[in-house]
């Protein structure tokens, strides 16, 4: 008998294998095959990818050198940690090559928005950043606020951490420089200057009350200002001022100067305001337990615009361990790597973090152009960065705090309905209801509770038809039939642990013939009936297998997640159904009827003409300047809407 028996043990060769033994010799030969897949691999730029014995994706990477990177993992003792975690469960591993870095760098992060690695930290894709947008082609061109993909065709400035920054800065345009905001087609249109020109916001080119040449003169110095040439920009005017009066030109030398003084004021009121930095991001992290906020100041144009917080949203799963640095560290190359993939990055980066050198070398690769990346600030961006770091900290402990009450309130509603739940952060409940205006454009609603959160991506809305106008009993059965009938049918679909319905026993009652009609489960089924008086905070808890009602004292942690959820389902049912009604009212925009108009289009189109009326009354030659809208299209169009 060979003595080389795998699957014996070392003093008895003929003893039967344990599953213990088994189980170490199958993780020996998935170690020994992975070793050979790593020596086997190129010394090239590229991504890859570590599986799970279920097929699960557990991480995705990116290397300068595949081989040295992925070898790295499995040459070291990692102990406890995220990564050792990870590679305990590693059976299988895939690579993809790529020309360069940064193309590792966009596959690696397509590959982790689309897939969601379990050991990946996951930022939510957000590409709501509006832009001030500065339009050209046009002799008075004119500001706006914009949101979407930008063109080669106008000027934007951006982008701005909220809608209300924007706003600002398009208001202090409007006090110094006196710029237009009205849509072209309200400009060709205007027979005498709006209210705006009255209150000293506006020029009025649209009557002709200025020059194009001293509009666009306007227009350069608003751009100067916006890229934050402040110096300069007041030593010209205050030239031109001069000029003005050497001219004899007083009444126009004055109106300079009161726009010098404007701009003074304006930068008086920045507190944040400096000459040397014109386009910097400063970002800060924060860390506490399995949770972490990135927090992103934006300065542009010499001026501090706000900033906003980013909560990654699977470091649960990520278990950083006790290195708070290292942490903060791994979560900032995370954001950075993920953010400015999708966005420009600014000249300046300021970190109190490091960032990894081969990371920001394929980032500037991606950008096209050099960045500096300051990790020790001084001065201005030494307050920058401090006030970051406390806004990341208060954000942090506001989510906390927040997440804290959602598990007590959890916890307790569980309690108040007895249910049988193993894990109380992954209680399920729907809640249903029914909206309509004297049985007009009736809706029906269904929003999802799961995690400690309103899970807004799985709400789903219900147009009910096919019954007597305001018959909220027939609405209630047909929204509930709807939802179940195909889970009943799977069989080991998972229901939710409670659907809550937004009435009393007679809504209930529906429910419960809808339940029994397609064999679920009645215990499920709760009632939200109106208290005594119809107040708020008086509401009971009806239920449909015949037990007794139940009220919760006003500031029942129970009560108040229910009326969340119930108010929640409430404000869902009736936005749709009012955008409902106002479609049938209005016969709906004509656009939707023209084939090949899709939502994007149909978008472009009103954004550039500031309604339906206006594309109507655009030409065809007009219609076919609209990004996406072709000579043949353009044509019907216009045939369509005429």
């Amino acid at each position: 008998m060979n003595g080389n028996n795998e699957t014996g043990t070392p003093g008895d060769v003929g003893a039967p294998a344990t599953p213990d033994d088994a189980a170490a010799s199958a993780c020996a030969r998935t170690a020994e095959a992975l070793a050979r897949e790593v020596a086997a691999l190129p010394h090239l730029p590229g991504v890859y990818r570590y599986f799970a014995a279920d097929g699960t994706l557990l991480y995705v990477g990116k290397a300068r050198d595949l081989r040295r990177r992925v070898s790295s993992y499995f040459q070291k003792d990692h102990g406890g940690t995220r990564i050792g975690h990870m590679i305990g469960r590693i059976v299988r591993l895939e690579t993809t090559v790529t020309a360069s870095e940064a193309e590792a760098l966009l596959l690696e992060n397509n590959l982790i928005k689309v897939q969601h690695p379990r050991y990946n930290i996951l930022f939510r894709d957000d590409k709501s950043y509006p832009y001030l947008k500065l339009t050209s082609g046009h002799p008075f061109p004119g500001l706006a606020y914009y949101r979407g993909a930008t063109d080669r065709r106008h000027s934007y400035f951006g982008p701005y951490p909220n809608g209300w920054a924007v706003k600002e800065s398009i208001g202090v345009l409007q006090k110094v420089f006196r710029l237009r905001t009205c849509e072209d087609t309200v400009f060709a249109n205007r027979s005498r200057p709006c209210l705006l020109h009255q209150i000293q916001r506006c020029s009025g080119p649209c009557v002709g009350l200025v020059s194009a040449q001293d509009y666009a003169a306007d227009v350069a110095s608003a751009a100067r200002f916006l890229r934050g040439e402040h110096a300069g920009l007041l030593h010209e005017l205050q030239q031109r001022m001069e000029t003005l009066a050497a001219d004899l030109r007083f009444e126009q030398a004055a109106q300079v100067r009161d726009r010098i003084a404007a701009l003074q004021r304006v930068l008086q009121q920045q507190s944040m305001e400096v000459a040397s930095d014109q386009d910097a991001d400063v970002l800060a992290v924060a860390v506490q337990g399995a949770r972490a906020c990135v927090n992103l100041a934006m300065v542009r144009g010499g001026r501090h615009l706000g900033d906003r917080a980013y909560f990654p949203s699977q470091l649960q799963d990520a278990d950083l361990g006790q290195d708070v640095t290292a942490a903060a560290r791994a979560v900032l190359e995370a954001f950075v790597a993920q953010h400015y993939l999708d966005l420009a990055m600014p000249p300046v980066l300021v970190s109190a973090e490091p960032l990894d050198p081969e990371l920001m070398a394929a980032l500037e690769q991606h950008a096209g152009r050099r960045v500096l990346l300051v990790t020790a600030p001084r001065g201005d961006r030494r307050r920058w960065l401090d006030m970051a770091l406390q806004g990341a900290r208060l954000a942090l402990a506001r989510v906390l705090a927040e997440e804290g009450a959602q598990h007590h309130r959890t916890a307790a509603l569980i309690d108040a309905l007895g249910l049988d739940v193993r894990e109380p952060n992954a209680l399920l409940v729907e809640c249903f209801d029914v909206s309509h205006t004297a049985g007009e454009a009736t809706q029906a609603s269904c929003v999802v509770f799961e995690h400690n959160a309103m899970q807004s991506s799985r709400y789903r809305r219900y147009g009910i038809d096919g019954i007597t106008p305001g018959d909220d009993y027939a609405a209630m059965r047909q929204v509930l039939s709807r939802r179940y009938a195909r889970l009943a049918e799977l069989g080991d679909a998972r229901l939710p642990d409670v659907v809550l319905i937004d009435g009393g026993r007679g809504q209930i009652t529906v429910a419960r013939e809808v339940f029994e009609e397609l064999g679920l489960d009645i215990t499920r089924l709760v009632g939200v009936e109106k208290g005594e008086a119809r107040k708020v905070g008086r509401e009971e808890l009806v239920f449909a297998d015949g037990r007794a009602k139940i009220s919760l004292p006003p500031d029942s942690p129970a009560l108040l997640l229910v009326a969340q959820i119930r108010d929640e389902a409430h404000r869902f049912a009736i936005t749709g159904m009012r955008a409902r009604r106002a479609k049938t009212r209005t016969g709906g925009s004509r656009l939707e009827d023209i084939p090949g108009v899709g939502p994007k289009r149909r978008a472009r189109l009103l954004a550039r003409f500031g309604g339906v009326r206006g594309v109507a009354a655009a030409s065809e030659e007009e219609l076919a300047t609209v990004d996406g809208i072709s000579r043949e299209l353009a044509q019907a169009i216009h045939a369509a809407l005429r």
